[in-house]
């Protein structure tokens, strides 16, 4: 019995012994495995998290005044969140833009472009009064000829124009021609900056 179990228990061993060395050997294929095909497909997993995180990092504020190199009061622009944190932010240049800031500037812009109308409105209509209401009468002393003495200046416009109409008028938007001698003139007030009005002048001596 003892020489017939030999071979067989030695061909076990070998078997046993085989089966160990090509589970080893098979081993470092598995791991090349995973380092040239699993790995890329984890890797493309990855990127585009840390892509994502790279976008967070900025933060899309609103200036509440001018900031050199930056922009002007009102600027919508996108900031590093460190450079907002540490000194936009502490320094009360700008804040975070949310939808309700949005809503509210686009409510206050509406504000200003109905009180820019209204402006505007007013002064075509004081155009139109200017135009059809007729020359304002200037009186000098006159000289000879049709000469006058001294001349007519914008302020002395605004104080007639004060005393017929009540109405203030400031003399920086008056342009008038020279006047030395009697007659009829044209005078330009810039009542808006698309409405001019033109306001005759009879300029008579006493």
């Amino acid at each position: 019995m003892g020489v017939r179990e030999g071979p067989v228990l030695y061909k076990a061993t070998m078997a046993s012994t085989l089966s160990w060395s090509s589970s080893c050997c098979s081993l470092p294929h598995r791991l090349v495995g995973l380092a040239t095909n699993e790995w890329p497909k984890k890797a493309a997993g990855v990127m585009p998290i840390l892509a994502q995180k790279k976008a967070q990092k900025l933060r899309k504020i609103i200036l509440k005044e001018d900031v050199a190199d930056l922009g002007k009061k009102g600027a919508l622009i996108d900031v590093k969140a460190g450079y907002y944190r540490n000194f936009l932010l502490p320094m009360g240049k700008a804040q975070i833009v949310t939808t309700l800031l949005l809503k509210e500037m686009r409510i206050e812009e509406e504000r200003i472009e109905a009180e820019k109308r209204r402006v505007k409105e007013e002064a075509q209509q004081l155009a139109q009064i200017f135009q059809t209401i007729g020359a304002f009468k200037v009186k000098r002393k006159g000289g000879k000829n049709k000469q006058i003495f001294g001349t007519v200046t914008a302020q002395d416009l605004v104080d007639i124009i004060k005393a017929q109409m009540n109405r203030d008028v400031d003399k920086r938007i008056v342009t008038l021609p020279e006047i030395r001698e009697t007659g009829e003139y044209t005078a330009e007030l810039k009542l808006h900056p698309e409405v001019t009005a033109l306001v005759r002048l009879n300029v008579f001596a006493n």
